[in-house]
């Protein structure tokens, strides 16, 4: 068994609020999001929330600071509090990086080696782990959603490494949940190298099978809007249903050593992320896995079910996509 995230095992995202937000106005931040929201959520027995923010909310094009991103984060805290529950601060976008697919002009690796950048990235940190660190059993923190590009992993090993000691100096008792490369794909959870602590966590994220998970999305590229399959099916079924997508959306549907889709499926894409997590004595966690709402709700129920078996035989906490809307909520924002 891993280490346990404590406080962090089962969780919910607030994606579309304050990051993939449909309108950047104080009227959809003051509403999408309220105390009525967070009571609700921890009453369906969450024990935290996982909320991205964009840096376009924290700091200005000229990387000076706006109080309109803190002052709902402050709010979220104190509304988490109030419920007993936990919050993960996830940095959705940077200024010069993000994983939006639907971004089709943005450079996905320049970041990773432009210091000027990166300068800007931990200046904003700062300021974040600045406001939160006196809530270290309270708040994490998740310094940047989904690298994208594989060729990345060792200067993105570089920057985190570095943003785990800047953070160990203002935040020391915080949790801290890094991810890997390829959209933060399970598979590499082991290529992570950083100075681990007691307070380190290896963050994942899961939709596999993402023929299934994602059938008809419209930024997903190649898919068909009208594509569905169900849930469970042959691996055959799979492979041969996601031949129109790229290798690296595609998954693990094609990698050697597969069983039929179901738990175990699961538990194989897991194995190399716990022996990592295991061996390092570092909790694993996956910060997003959910299906789409085009799937069938029994077939996302059967998923569900499968994915969570392995979670819990292995200690993973987890933040299901999403609590509303983003063609993955829970919940409409009529509720």
């Amino acid at each position: 068994m891993n280490r346990i995230f404590t406080g962090f095992m089962e969780g919910i995202n607030l994606g579309g609020w304050l990051s993939q937000f449909d309108s950047f106005s104080e009227e959809h931040f003051g509403s999408f999001i309220t105390e009525t929201d967070i009571s609700r959520i921890a009453d369906m027995g969450f024990d935290h929330v996982r909320v991205p923010i964009d840096y376009t909310l924290l700091e200005d094009e000229e990387g000076k600071p706006l109080e309109l991103g803190f002052r709902y984060l402050e709010k979220c805290r104190e509304w988490c509090e109030k419920y007993g529950l936990n919050m993960l601060i996830d940095l959705h976008e940077c200024f010069g990086y993000s994983f939006d697919p639907l971004k089709k002009d943005m450079d996905r690796a320049g970041f990773f080696y432009d210091d000027a950048l990166q300068n800007r990235f931990f200046a904003l940190w700062k300021r974040i782990a600045e406001r939160f660190s006196a809530y270290p059993e309270q708040v994490a923190f998740e310094p940047l959603n989904e690298v994208v590009l594989s060729e990345v992993a060792d200067a993105w090993n570089r920057i985190a490494g570095k943003y785990i000691r800047m953070m160990r100096g203002i935040a020391p008792g915080s949790w801290l949940v890094v991810g890997g490369v390829c959209y933060n794909n399970v598979l590499s959870v082991p290529l992570l190298d950083l100075p681990a602590d007691d307070r380190l966590v290896y963050n994942f994220h899961c939709y596999e099978p993402l023929i299934f998970t994602h059938q008809g999305a419209y930024w997903v590229e190649k898919m068909p809007p009208e594509f569905r399959i169900g849930y469970p099916g042959t691996l055959k079924e799979y492979q041969d249903a996601s031949l129109f997508l790229s290798k690296d959306l595609a998954g693990a549907v094609f990698n050697e050593g597969i069983r039929e889709i179901g738990t175990g499926f699961f538990e194989d894409i897991f194995s190399a992320a716990v022996e990592k997590a295991q061996a390092d004595s570092v909790p694993l966690y996956c910060g997003e896995y959910g299906v789409i709402d085009l799937a069938s709700e029994e077939d996302r129920q059967r998923w569900l079910k499968d994915i969570r078996a392995s979670f819990d035989a292995h200690g993973i906490g987890r933040a299901l996509w999403n609590y509303k809307e983003k063609d993955f909520g829970i919940v409409s924002s009529l509720q």
